[in-house]
């Protein structure tokens, strides 16, 4: 980690143009967004992004030679903003000291409540209950009307802090000096149990992702040494213990174990792993001793990614999040003016006593900070993010988690995606007077050169040793299939072009992908290969279609025939079928671009040609278990394991997240325009009030938390 300045700076972005700031009590939602709107403003910097539940700021450089001089230009802003916003050079630091605020400030309250409730339970004289009411009043309100008094100095008027100070002030002004007092108190309790549950959430959705691995056991000649996973370099050997998380990707070359990969996959059912088994960092070994070869070094593995797609998800913000941020901005100054507005229109008009309005008005200043949908909006698109990743299913931004609510039209490469990917002997069929034993003996021996994964998998239909030297003037027929000759005798293995080509009278099996075999020149049988589909897509495509996803749609570079029968099979809404990588995309653009299509458009895919289908698709979903790097870097979504039912479970998530922004804001909204209403009326007081804003947080956040229970 580099620190300048006082600032923290992620060392892994150092040579990037992208720069991360920790900031120590950042807790308020309209400050937030202050700091990012005046970081924007700083010269040399591009772009800025405040993420409030991990309390970070990320900002784009225009020129990293001019670092020190963006250093102190944030950290002027965020003092100018929120002068108690500390900054920290380390996570584990800003805890404790929040440990040891949360137990200073329940003291202080605590004495502020003793000595306003001495007042109130026992007769005293008018000066001495006047000077406990102001002394307790100090006590709870005297750190808010500093930093009121610091903010007035740089011109902010419209926060939280003013406000409060100003309604309670003017309580006290009008000789309401219990109310003025409870106001105060009340609310810096609120604040408590606000931030108190604001970090207990920060705190739930980060245990969920808690899958960093602390140690690796380091294998050198004949001892082992125990050090931090960045340690390790590739080729280097690993020993996991049972009970110890693997800390990096790597192979098994010694031991066999079960292994949990639920903080990865979601799946709970335990793994074997033996010689020659992939295994990926976070994953937790259960039984055996397991000795691994490392494969890549910790910046690339698994869990490190999955980390940092998890601690970045906050800084790609969804719609909502962006209105809201920009409704806070002018709903604090509206109410604020409507405060005046009563305080001094009406007793003028209806030449009524000021001090009646006056209560009226403070009524409007407690509700006038946004707090409750300003931190409820992204904390519940961050809950989602946490509960996808902790159900294998990995989102790389709230804007994405909002946008697959939207989906209406989902395109599937097939391949891999809604069939396993991998190909075996179905049936073999062989015409007299050989046997089927025969005809695959013939078959493996004539595949037993190529590369290709229909002729591993007859090879492998085939089991036993197979003679090379009977084999023969063998030749690849590029398109076609394989000339050989085994056993002195003419073997044509190949399509129907091949068949046709020799003038050879053949069985036209549709819609299976069959291998057509030929001895001496007489056809001597077909072997049906196939590509079978996942037993979970048939009721993935059901569950969809029953979510709202209105169109399915298969893209593949199959024969058509194939594709089709898949396509019925499964009861998709089209299929594209002989395609090339350049043509999906085509294909992916002409949905996206058809503005009949209602909703989002979204791609599934798997494969290194599946890359540019995903980047052109409104959200890309990549099947990370069998993925190709570079289509889980160009999605969106990565599902971390080969299953297609995971795409519901995704959709499922984002239905419920966008459930709860809409309880949330309907929630906070409603209470606090009925709140507004009756303060006008003269109907409501500060107690109401004081609940129309930090009540309503409090219960919105908790509100935001119910998508952890999935």
């Amino acid at each position: 980690m580099y620190v300048k300045e006082g600032i923290v700076l992620e060392a892994n972005n150092m040579k990037g143009s992208k720069k991360t700031f920790l900031l120590e009590g950042l807790d308020c939602a309209v400050c937030a967004a202050k700091i990012e709107d005046n970081v924007k403003k700083i010269d040399g910097i591009c772009n800025a992004n405040v993420d409030l539940i991990n309390t970070k700021l990320t900002v784009e450089l225009e020129d990293i030679n001019k670092i020190n001089d963006i250093n102190k230009a944030i950290k002027k802003v965020i003092k100018d903003v929120e002068p108690n916003i500390h900054i920290s050079d380390s996570e584990g630091k800003i805890v404790k000291d929040k440990d040891s605020r949360f137990k200073w400030k329940i003291m202080q309250l605590l004495s502020a409540a003793a000595l306003f409730i001495l007042p109130v339970i026992f007769k005293l004289p008018e000066y001495a209950k006047f000077s406990l009411f102001f002394i307790s009043y100090i006590i709870s309100g005297g750190e808010i009307i500093a930093l009121s008094i610091k903010k007035i100095l740089k011109g902010q008027l419209f926060d939280e802090n003013f406000l409060m100070s100003i309604s309670t002030i003017g309580a006290f002004a009008i000789g309401k000096y219990e109310e003025g007092v409870s106001v105060m108190l009340f609310y810096q309790i609120g604040t408590l149990i606000e931030d108190y549950a604001v970090d207990n959430s920060r705190k739930s959705i980060k245990d969920l992702m808690d899958i960093r691995p602390d140690y690796a056991n380091l294998k050198i000649e004949n001892n082992i040494k125990k050090v931090p996973p960045e340690a390790v370099n590739i080729g280097d050997i690993i020993l996991v213990k049972p009970g110890e998380k693997i800390p990096l990707d790597g192979k098994v070359i010694d031991g066999k174990s079960f292994v949990d990969t639920s903080s990865l996959t979601g799946e709970y059912l335990p793994m074997e792993v033996t010689i020659g088994s992939d295994v990926l960092s976070g994953f937790i070994n259960k039984s055996g001793l397991l000795t691994v070869k490392v494969e890549k070094n910790f910046k690339e593995s698994t869990v490190s990614k999955i980390l940092d797609l998890i601690e970045n998800a906050g800084n790609k913000k969804a719609q909502a999040e962006n209105f809201i941020t920009k409704f806070a901005k002018y709903y604090t100054p509206i109410v604020t003016l409507s405060a005046l507005f009563i305080a001094t229109i009406p007793p003028l008009l209806l030449n009524e006593n000021f001090s009646n309005w006056i209560y009226r008005a403070l009524v409007f200043l407690v509700i006038s900070c946004p707090c409750a949908l300003v931190i409820s909006v992204p904390l519940s698109f961050f809950s989602g993010i946490g509960a996808a990743s902790k159900s294998g299913i990995l989102i790389k931004g709230s804007n994405y988690l909002e946008a697959l609510n939207d989906v209406k039209t989902m395109v599937f490469d097939k391949t891999g995606t809604l069939t396993e990917g991998s190909f075996k002997v179905t049936e073999i069929n062989a015409e007299n007077p050989l046997k089927n034993d025969e005809l695959l003996k013939y078959a493996a021996y004539g595949e037993y050169y190529s590369n290709h994964p229909i002729a591993s998998s007859i090879v492998n239909a085939y089991g036993k040793e197979i003679d090379a030297g009977k084999i023969k003037d063998y030749v690849e027929l590029a398109g076609n299939g394989i000339k050989a000759i085994i056993d002195d005798k003419e073997i044509l293995i190949g399509n129907s072009k091949l068949m046709k080509s020799h003038n050879i009278a053949f069985k036209d099996v549709r819609p299976y992908s069959a291998v057509h075999i030929a001895v001496d020149g007489k056809y001597a049988g077909y072997i049906v290969i196939s590509d079978t589909i996942k037993k979970d897509s048939k009721d993935t495509v059901k569950a969809l279609k029953s979510l709202g996803v209105e169109r399915l749609i298969m893209l593949t570079g199959d024969k058509k025939e194939i594709s089709e029968y898949i396509s019925n099979e499964l009861g998709l809404d089209g299929v594209y079928s002989e395609l090339l990588p350049d043509e999906k995309v085509n294909v992916v653009d002409e949905l996206c671009s058809n503005t009949d299509l209602k909703g989002k458009v979204a791609f599934v895919g798997d494969g290194i040609n599946d890359a540019p289908a995903l980047t052109r698709a409104d959200i890309g979903i990549a099947m990370g278990k069998i993925g190709t790097d570079a289509a889980i870097e160009a999605a969106d979504v990565v599902l971390m394991t080969d299953e297609p039912y995971k795409l519901v479970d995704a959709i499922i998530i984002a239905k419920k997240a966008h459930k709860i922004v809409l309880e949330n804001i309907i929630f906070a909204l409603g209470v606090k325009l009925s709140v507004l209403i009756l303060g006008a009326l003269g109907l409501a007081t500060m107690w109401e009030a004081v609940f129309a804003d930090v009540g309503v947080t409090v219960l919105a956040v908790l509100n935001s938390l119910r998508i952890l229970t999935k």
